[in-house]
């Protein structure tokens, strides 16, 4: 449980996982890999878009705390967050005005927190889109791939 025990001392606390609202799975895992649904922001994280109603730095933390979402979800998934070899790959969604170009800047706060958390394990391939617009106006979506141990 040494994952667990980081994240006390980071003083961050697993969001409860809201039930999904359509019919789809929050994870599904195929072998040693976990594939996670795309996951915004808890409710409490301002919404809107970055560049617009939102800076880049509320951005930067709703990407954050989306990244707790996903971690919560893999808890909720698999048990035990040390059974997590590496976060393979990350796709991040900005909701922001057609002038910002600094999606990459937004998601950072999503992988700076997986670094942080999962050390080396947390690096992964990314990319970072900015969309017009997503779900309940939520500023960030993002999904994961997450390769397991054995």
């Amino acid at each position: 449980m040494k994952i667990e025990k980081k994240l006390e001392e980071m003083g961050l606390k697993l969001p409860e996982i809201p039930k999904p609202v359509a019919n789809y799975m929050p994870a599904v895992r195929t072998g040693n890999l976990l594939f996670l649904s795309g996951h915004g922001p808890e409710k409490s994280v301002p919404a809107g878009k970055v560049g617009k109603e939102l800076t880049l730095e509320e951005g930067y933390k709703a990407a954050k705390n989306t990244a707790l979402c996903l971690i919560s979800t893999i808890k909720n998934t698999i048990g035990d967050l040390d059974k997590v070899k590496r976060i393979v790959k990350l796709v991040g969604f900005v909701n922001c005005s057609e002038d910002f170009t600094d999606q990459p800047k937004v998601v950072n706060g999503a992988s700076d927190l997986f670094v942080e958390v999962f050390g080396d394990k947390g690096k992964h391939a990314r990319a970072a889109i900015g969309m017009y617009q997503l779900p309940g106006g939520i500023a960030v979506e993002i999904e994961i791939i997450v390769e397991l141990e054995s």
